[in-house]
């Protein structure tokens, strides 16, 4: 895609803190961190978000080593991994990628969720049962 930053970086037109790279995924730091070693993982091929990413299995094996890496270098108490899809959701580059984000005691980085009680969830899991090829 011509304006994505994700694939000019992935083409080498932009550069980048690369920390990983095989011949389906580049993994590099995210040049504004949440936190020390703040690392996105990014399948080479575009896709917008999760729902065109049929057949990416490929992603999983880097998620743990760049995981792992990064544990081992800065020795975080927790890491998150997200993935976020669509604006509404978080996203900010309309490239499918993840977040490896190293958690350490006292950061600022919160995340919320305001949860309710389960209502009627036989239908609400038969509904997305039913959508599951």
């Amino acid at each position: 895609m011509e304006d994505c930053i994700f694939c000019k970086i992935i083409e080498g037109e932009i550069p980048s803190h690369k920390v990983y790279e095989d011949e389906n995924v580049i993994a590099f730091l995210d040049t504004n961190p949440t936190s020390k070693g703040h690392t996105l993982v990014v399948p080479k091929e575009h896709v917008e978000n999760i729902h065109e990413a049929s057949g990416m299995d490929y992603i999983w094996d880097p998620i743990v080593k760049v995981s792992n890496a990064v544990k081992d270098a800065f020795n975080p108490e927790g890491i998150n991994i997200n993935q976020n899809n669509g604006e509404v959701a978080g996203q900010e580059v309309m490239h499918m990628h993840f977040h490896v984000t190293p958690r350490y005691t006292g950061d600022e980085i919160e995340i919320e969720y305001n949860r309710e009680e389960l209502e009627n969830g036989d239908e609400v899991a038969e509904k997305i049962s039913e959508k599951i090829d």
